[in-house]
């Protein structure tokens, strides 16, 4: 009888450290450029795989055996909920399907992963020595702070902040674009607890002529080349100076999983997740936009002017990504849910929309002919998420119904019902989120 290929949740739960060793690598010697499964990985790897990894000592760090991969059973990501469903295993990026974000505050093993890089290793982060430096052409000096510098000369915060990739939704798009295909799960909000980044920057000394912070991270590009950094990205000075802009060390209460920056981070909410930077060690005050990996050329930019579908833009002709547009999500019940005629069924999710509050839901049961109001909870603070429900009593018969959601923003603009306008990346899709119902006898 063939062996079974178990998931890679199983193999953490029997064996942590070499399902650490699979997904990540670990170096055999310090000059190493590529990671490689030790011998002890090796020889267990036939357990795994249901047979010897043959040239398996050439296998690349960062990557997850295509035997688990094409796997039909779930596999799960360090610190994360097995059911996320992964995008892409180098870079790792993991998406939350949408029934599982249905907590107010996003748990920290169920916020979604966007990776540009291979993250630090585990035991090579060591929180007590870790240190963050703040320099640059606007910057009055240059001061290195280590976490326990953060936390004892600055005041603490905890914010409620709703983090989404700036892709999230690219899958809809029609010419595709490149890039990981996110449907809706790339989004979160969760309780995130540090510093204000502008009390940080305040002591180091902001010059006038400040007009961008960019950031540089502990992790490395996916060529192993050193030289290169897999994404450095900021924003602009008015942003980092908001009172709800976080230099990070917890999630709810705890330490950030590693896959989400441990043990330092940038939290800007309401803008593209690629602007907080993770495992953070390095700030630069500009006295221009940052220029850093991902800021130029196409990168987390969309057309500034409306553009037809498939065509070709050029570079100077897109425009940075800031504040994220309203949207919303249906977290219950899971599409596909079947109920009896005459049965009530109530729904549930989040509506967010930048930098801007949520004025009102509606949900629609006839493809958006007529709309019905949710109730609709104010946020916790700026810039987290608003959670919103409503019950459907009146489905006239039985057969088959999609569940639409819309959300208004305080501005008035209201989600579209389809997808928005093409752009070359697949970005800021906010297209009414819709689940499918059966409505039985």
């Amino acid at each position: 009888m063939a062996k079974k290929y178990i998931g890679l949740h199983e193999l953490y739960a029997k064996d942590p450290e070499l399902a650490d060793r699979l997904l990540w690598g670990r170096q055999s010697h310090s000059n190493s450029r590529r990671g490689f499964l030790q011998r002890s990985a090796l020889l267990a790897m036939g357990a795994v795989l249901g047979g010897n990894m043959v040239y398996g000592r050439n296998f690349p760090a960062g990557m997850i055996p295509a035997g688990l991969a094409n796997s039909s059973e779930a596999f799960a990501l360090p610190g994360k909920h097995p059911d996320l469903v992964v995008l892409n295993d180098r870079p790792v990026n993991a998406e939350t399907p949408a029934h599982l974000l249905d907590d107010k505050v996003t748990p920290a093993d169920l916020l979604f992963v966007r990776n540009n890089g291979l993250p630090p290793q585990v035991e090579g982060i060591d929180p007590n020595t870790w240190t963050l430096t703040i320099e640059g052409e606007s910057a009055r000096t240059s001061k290195s702070y280590t976490l326990a510098d953060l936390k004892s000369r600055f005041r603490e915060y905890t914010y409620h902040l709703t983090l989404e990739c700036g892709g999230n939704g690219r899958s809809e798009f029609n010419p595709p674009a490149k890039g990981n295909q996110w449907t809706v799960g790339a989004v979160g909000c969760a309780a995130w607890t540090g510093v204000r980044l502008r009390d940080v920057l305040e002591d180091v000394g902001v010059g006038s002529d400040a007009v961008y912070i960019g950031y540089y991270g502990k992790d490395s590009h996916l060529s192993g080349d050193p030289e290169k950094d897999p994404i450095s990205r900021g924003v602009p000075i008015s942003k980092a100076m908001q009172n709800e802009s976080l230099i990070a060390w917890a999630i709810n209460g705890e330490a950030i999983p590693v896959l989400n920056g441990y043990p330092l981070r940038l939290v800007f909410g309401g803008w593209p997740a690629s602007t907080s930077g993770k495992w953070l060690s390095r700030i630069v005050i500009r006295n221009k936009v940052h220029d850093g990996e991902k800021m130029t050329g196409q990168s987390y930019r969309v057309p500034c002017k409306p553009v037809a579908p498939g065509v070709s833009v050029a570079d100077e002709d897109m425009c940075i990504i800031e504040n994220m547009p309203v949207k919303s999500l249906i977290t219950f019940p899971q599409s596909g849910a079947t109920i009896r005629k005459g049965q009530a069924l109530p729904l549930r999710g989040h509506a967010w929309a930048g930098e801007l509050s949520i004025q009102k839901v509606e949900y629609s049961i006839d493809f958006g002919s007529t709309w019905r109001t949710c109730k609709l909870e104010g946020p916790v603070n700026k810039m987290a998420w608003q959670h919103w429900s409503a019950t459907v009593s009146d489905f006239p018969e039985t057969g088959y119904y999609e569940v639409w959601a819309r959300a208004t923003d305080s501005n008035g603009i209201a989600q579209p019902m389809v997808l928005p306008g093409w752009n070359p990346r697949g970005y800021l899709n906010n297209a009414c989120h819709r689940i499918a119902v059966k409505v039985v006898k």
